[in-house]
């Protein structure tokens, strides 16, 4: 009988060794980090990462939808009054506006990191950073930059899978779109005004995000000459005869009013877009906000341009 149980005792010893060994060699988890780690952010700043962050601020809606994304609003404790999407962001205590979020209200959140923007870089990130806290700047101004910036946010936050996948998601459905545009002769591509706003009149030049996607789209921007967000005039338009028009609505109190005016501007009459009833909207955060819904605003717009291109077969 003494026998058995010290076989037993022997048996579940090495069991419990066993277990211990196959414990000890598992891979750490995901949500740790060796620290402290240095990456470099998309303003240029070495940034160092003492751990994996658990309480994040967001002081810009497109970081806020790269943050949701990648299944990460559970750590989110603070955002700006404009991050309103996905709609759970709204449900997040605001710690004020998104180019003056108030700096109290961001520290009494005790983060462990902040993900701003470029119109931060001046007064806010000093500031955030003189509190000792951890600041990095997304400022994508390329749909690559997007894709950077996605995969920069799942390093920092031990997000790297979901990131990887997203921005892979993303490449295959931007490929699905340049598959069909890239082979249009210049014949083929058709000439289009977007503008921002109505009054003044602005339209995306380049070096926007806007001209990038309206290349891919398999258009010409007759405001390619111009830089950034620009005033163009009526004239400058009516001279370059756009065969498509589109609209950015939904800000702020202004809703649709930039595709009202290019529906009912008597001078705008003549141009083909009008002529052959190719005027459209678009929501502006979706290309306003450079982030994973960058790739649906270049889907919507290639369809607007190029309808002929993407008719679903029955």
């Amino acid at each position: 009988m003494k026998n058995a149980l010290k076989k037993l005792g022997a048996i579940c010893l090495a069991v419990a060794l066993f277990a211990f060994l196959v414990t000890s060699c598992a891979k750490a988890p995901e949500n740790t980090t060796p620290a402290p780690a240095q990456i470099t952010d998309q303003l240029g700043r070495a940034v160092t990462i003492n751990a994996i962050p658990q309480r994040i601020v967001s002081l810009a809606p497109s970081n806020t939808e790269i943050l949701f994304a990648l299944g990460l609003g559970d750590r989110i404790v603070g955002v700006t009054d404009y991050c309103t999407y996905p709609p759970e962001a709204k449900k997040k205590p605001s710690i004020g506006g998104f180019s003056t979020p108030n700096i109290e209200e961001v520290i009494a959140k005790n983060p462990d990191l902040i993900l701003a923007g470029d119109i931060h870089k001046d007064k806010v990130i000093p500031q955030l950073e003189s509190k000792g806290l951890t600041v990095i700047a997304l400022n994508p101004k390329t749909i690559d930059e997007v894709l950077a910036a996605i995969t920069l946010v799942g390093k920092v936050t031990g997000a790297e899978k979901e990131a990887a996948s997203l921005v892979t998601d993303m490449k295959g459905r931007i490929k699905a779109i340049t598959d069909k545009t890239d082979n249009l002769t210049e014949a083929q591509k058709q000439r289009v005004l977007e503008i921002v706003w109505h009054d003044p009149l602005m339209a995306a030049g380049a070096g926007t995000l806007h001209d990038e996607i309206i290349g891919k789209a398999g258009g010409i921007n007759i405001a390619h000459n111009l830089t950034d967000y620009a005033d163009i005039s009526l004239e400058a338009v009516i001279a370059a005869n756009p065969e498509v028009m589109i609209a950015d609505v939904g800000m702020g109190e202004g809703e649709d009013l930039p595709f009202q005016f290019l529906m009912s501007e008597p001078r705008l009459k003549e141009t083909d877009a009008r002529k052959n009833n190719r005027i459209y909207s678009i929501n502006v955060e979706l290309v306003s906000h450079p982030g994973p819904r960058t790739v649906t605003a270049l889907e919507q717009i290639a369809k607007l341009i190029h309808p002929e291109l993407f008719e679903e077969k029955s």
